[in-house]
């Protein structure tokens, strides 16, 4: 049962005994999560606004969770097909009800799958694009014990190589991979995807315009052999100023996406 509505900034929300239920891209999309588990934030509108798969594509969301990054570029690209991928059967369950929820079915879907597992036991046809926001974390000593029903969105079992060796296997030859993740794990991402792809950009994302980049959205591709891009980067927030940037206001409500700075 729905207690109360509240709506804050970009954010609206209604809250019942065991979820909320969110708006994201000003309302145009519904979202359905947890209130004790893994909750979609900022990272999940970036990724999507980050997704430039073209029409027609098919697009995989890897760990997608509720579904919030997939949901949201299925909107902004609404003729592209995506594809979910998610071990935890909670977030997959509500996936699935958000897929329902934003009249979605059809042309997105949730399917269970775990990383740890070699991408031929999830599907024998590759992707156009593959989209993802690993687990920020693979040493259970660097947090202070997430609950456990946050810790499978906190803690990556094999590490980044593992989620890395999996996107790589599901997007076919020239096909993109893009990643957001914490600044300074942005060495050993690179590292990690260097062997089968290239063609780089990178986008910073900072809090602030004189505060170091707490995280970096990566855009790889397949088989790639241009050189590295960094690109300007995103900054979230103003000193002294209330919300977000005028530029990350206009990408978290569907105005503008985030480019990668290509003609």
């Amino acid at each position: 049962m729905v207690k109360n509505r509240r709506r804050s900034g970009t954010l609206a929300v209604r809250e019942s005994h065991t979820f909320t239920e969110d708006g994201l891209l000003d309302g145009r999309v519904r979202l359905r999560q947890p209130m004790d588990g893994y909750r979609a934030g900022v990272d999940a509108a970036l990724l999507a606004a980050a997704c430039d798969a073209k029409a027609g594509e098919r697009v995989i969301d890897v760990g997608c969770g509720p579904g919030a990054a997939m949901l949201a570029a299925a909107v902004r690209r609404p003729d592209c097909h995506f594809t979910g991928v998610e071990r935890d059967p909670a977030a997959r369950d509500f996936a699935a009800q958000n897929i329902a929820l934003n009249n979605l079915t059809g042309r997105v879907e949730v399917r269970e799958g775990d990383v740890a597992l070699p991408f031929s036991k999830f599907s024998r046809k590759t992707f156009d694009a593959a989209i993802a926001n690993p687990p920020y974390f693979d040493d259970e000593k660097a947090l202070r014990g997430p609950s456990p029903a946050r810790r499978g969105a906190w803690i990556a079992d094999g590490g980044l190589t593992v989620w890395t060796a999996f996107l790589v296997k599901a997007v076919r030859e020239r096909g993109t991979i893009t990643i957001i993740h914490r600044a300074d794990r942005l060495g050993d991402l690179l590292a990690l995807l260097d062997d089968k792809c290239g063609s780089f950009r990178v986008r910073p994302i900072h809090p602030f315009a004189d505060a170091p980049a707490k995280r970096v959205l990566i855009r790889a591709l397949k088989t790639g052999k241009a050189p590295l891009v960094l690109l300007p980067p995103l900054v979230l927030h103003e000193r002294g100023g209330a919300g977000h940037t005028k530029e990350t206001e206009a990408i978290l409500r569907g105005e503008a996406d985030l480019g990668w700075g290509e003609p």
